[in-house]
Formats: structure tokens, C-alpha cells, sequence
């Protein structure tokens, strides 16, 4: 019953998929965008390098790539760009086995989280974007002798 019912909203399923793991990156690059200066700070102090980069690398793949997936365009290699970037998020924003008591917890949690994230962009890969979404439209554009431009 469940398999039947996944296959029948599948491309629902994944859009909501692909909205519900893309908010989270797109809020917070917003965030970032529009405070660029708080952004370098907070990054020269996690120890971020050249945290103006950082920074800017930040805003880039969390707001402007979330916002392609989010519409779901270029979704396939954007995906590979997300896990690449929560992993070194986790590395360079959570190392947890360098700290002790509550601090040490939280960004273990957080590491976590990161590598779970992962997964959802891995998923995200394999899957594609799904009929609603821009990969789909010029997919069909493309496959009737249109040009992808």
C-alpha cells in the first residue's frame, strides 16, 4: 500500500522533498546576504578561511543554488555542490572533537545533521527534480527538437 501510494505522488513527493531540504539554506543565505558584514564576522570567528570568501561562497551555494533547486534547475549537479558544501560545513563549522561539555554537543549535533542533509541531496541526485520543475521543462523542450539555451 505505502509503495503504491509512494509511485502515485511521486513527483510530489519529491518536489516537497526538494522544497522542505532547500528552505533551510535558502533562509539562512538570505540571512547572510543581507548582513554580509555579520557573515565575515561570524566566519573569522569559527575560523573559516579567508572568511570574506567564505562569506561570499556561503551566500552563493546556500541562497542563489537554493533557489536553482529549489525551482529545480541544473538540480543533479547543484546536489553534488550541496553535499559537497555540508561537508565542509561540518568540517569547518562543527568540529565538535575539539570542544567539551554543551558546546561540544551541540556541534556534534549539528555535524550530524550535516551528513543527513547530505543524504537528502544524495537522494535528490539519483531522483532528479521530478516533472514540476525547470530540469523537467527543458527535458521536454530539448527531447522535441527545441534548443536549450
Amino acid at each position: 500500500m505505502f509503495a503504491i501510494l509512494a509511485e502515485r505522488g511521486r513527483n510530489e513527493f519529491i518536489l516537497a522533498a526538494r522544497v522542505l531540504l532547500v528552505l533551510l539554506f535558502i533562509i539562512f543565505g538570505w540571512s547572510k546576504l543581507t548582513d554580509y558584514s555579520g557573515t565575515v564576522s561570524e566566519m573569522t570567528t569559527m575560523g573559516a578561511p579567508v572568511p570574506q570568501i567564505s562569506a561570499a561562497i556561503a551566500i552563493v551555494i546556500e541562497f542563489f543554488v537554493g533557489i536553482a533547486i529549489l525551482f529545480g534547475i541544473f538540480t543533479r549537479p547543484l546536489a553534488v555542490v550541496m553535499m559537497a558544501y555540508a561537508l565542509a560545513t561540518a568540517f569547518i563549522g562543527h568540529h565538535y572533537w575539539t570542544m567539551s561539555g554543551a558546546n561540544q554537543l551541540a556541534d556534534e549535533v549539528d555535524f550530524y545533521k550535516n551528513v543527513s542533509i547530505m543524504g537528502g541531496f544524495l537522494l535528490l541526485y539519483v531522483t532528479g527534480a521530478c516533472k514540476y520543475s525547470l530540469d523537467a521543462i527543458f527535458m521536454e523542450r530539448s527531447s522535441h527538437g527545441y534548443s536549450v539555451k
